[in-house]
């Protein structure tokens, strides 16, 4: 298919215009016209730049691309490096963060609640239908000793556990991927038993504490392996497209 059709599809399933993000959310940069091999990934990495050059791909779609908010706009060093590369091989990088979050089936949050067998999801804000954070439910009451264990079996990551004093059984979970545990105020406002982000910050430990919340963290990169996961996958059956994911290790 052509670069400007992959472009408007993945503008109209996920819709980047309704979101206020720290990034542009789109082809950020330029390559092949033509697509007709894509590796997926959570991080513009230049590993995983190696991986699609390897895989001789013509196009990268992923999670956290470049040119944030208030990051140096110098093309120079590592950034110089990383797009140099994409230039050299004329690969397209495609790049979708806040809109990728929140999609309600290939998102990162409704992977994430497939994976632990979530319900009901709805977002925590009410008044928000794009809202980063979500709630849902489990089927039946389990320990948090016990969806510890299931987080950290279905993440292959073993996850931090903040308890709540009365260490109450969970059956109401609110959750953030990546770097959304800032959230846990509302989750414990909104009453739910469990609050799950990608990281953890010093004061995440005492409002848990002090909120009486389970708190879990899974890791930034765990939690939102899925959606560009999840999203190439969903091209690979719709346009019949050679989509690979990669997996870059990161324990954070």
């Amino acid at each position: 298919m052509q670069r400007s059709e992959l472009e408007a599809y993945l503008n109209e399933v996920l819709q980047p215009h309704l979101i206020k993000d720290f990034c542009p959310n789109g082809l950020q940069i330029q390559g092949s016209e033509q697509v007709n091999k894509i590796v997926t990934g959570v991080t513009a990495t230049e590993a995983l730049i190696d991986a699609a050059i390897e895989q001789g791909a013509d196009t990268l779609l992923v999670h956290h691309g470049y040119f944030w908010k208030s990051e140096n706009p110098t093309i120079t060093g590592m950034k110089y490096n990383r797009i140099k590369k994409l230039l050299d091989h004329n690969i397209n990088l495609f790049a979708y963060h806040l809109p990728l979050d929140v999609h309600p089936e290939l998102g990162n949050n409704a992977q994430l609640a497939k994976r632990l067998e979530i319900e009901n999801v709805l977002p925590l804000e009410s008044n928000n239908p794009q809202s980063v954070v979500v709630r849902g439910e489990l089927a039946e009451p389990i320990s948090a000793s016990k969806f510890a264990q299931v987080i950290s079996t279905s993440l292959a990551r073993s996850c931090l556990h903040i308890s709540s004093p009365d260490n109450k059984d969970i059956k109401t979970v609110a959750w953030c991927t990546g770097g959304g545990q800032g959230y846990i105020e509302l989750a414990a406002q909104a009453g739910v038993d469990a609050f799950i982000s990608g990281e953890a910050s010093e004061q995440t430990t005492h409002v848990a504490r002090e909120m009486n919340i389970h708190f879990f963290a899974a890791g930034h990169h765990a939690t939102e392996r899925y959606g560009a996961k999840a999203l190439g996958e969903h091209l690979k059956t719709k346009f019949n497209l050679s989509v690979d994911f990669v997996d870059i290790d990161n324990p954070v």
